[in-house]
């Protein structure tokens, strides 16, 4: 009923920006929540930010860093990335609700070097 599609990952310096995008198709092409989260080697997925329903909640290694934004249509979700660090290196995936179940998409892979 509805697919996810991140993009925008890449290679980057420390210091740097990257903004991912996240966009929703299918049968469905407009949601009320979405999150964003990430999973670094040999560690556990973890939420990095999340939008929707009034809530707007960000993970604490990346807050005052890094912002979550939808477009009007509610078929975008953007995490925009600044000062990006080493440990920021991971799969960013990004995440809706489709009548209560989790969504993901197939996730980018975002890399900071030092």
């Amino acid at each position: 009923q509805v697919r996810l599609a991140e993009s925008g990952g890449g290679l980057v310096q420390a210091g740097g920006s990257l903004r991912l995008s996240c966009e929703v198709s299918g049968r469905i092409t407009s949601t009320t929540t979405m999150a964003w989260y990430r999973q670094a080697p040999g560690k556990e997925r973890e939420m990095v930010a999340v939008m929707g329903s009034g809530r707007l909640s960000y993970g604490d290694p990346v807050k005052g860093r890094f912002t979550i934004s939808r477009n009007k249509a509610m078929n975008m979700g953007y995490l925009q990335m600044n000062n990006l660090q080493a440990e920021d290196t991971a799969v960013y995936y990004c995440k809706t609700y489709v009548f209560g179940r989790g969504v993901w998409g197939q996730g980018t892979q975002v890399t900071v070097s030092s």
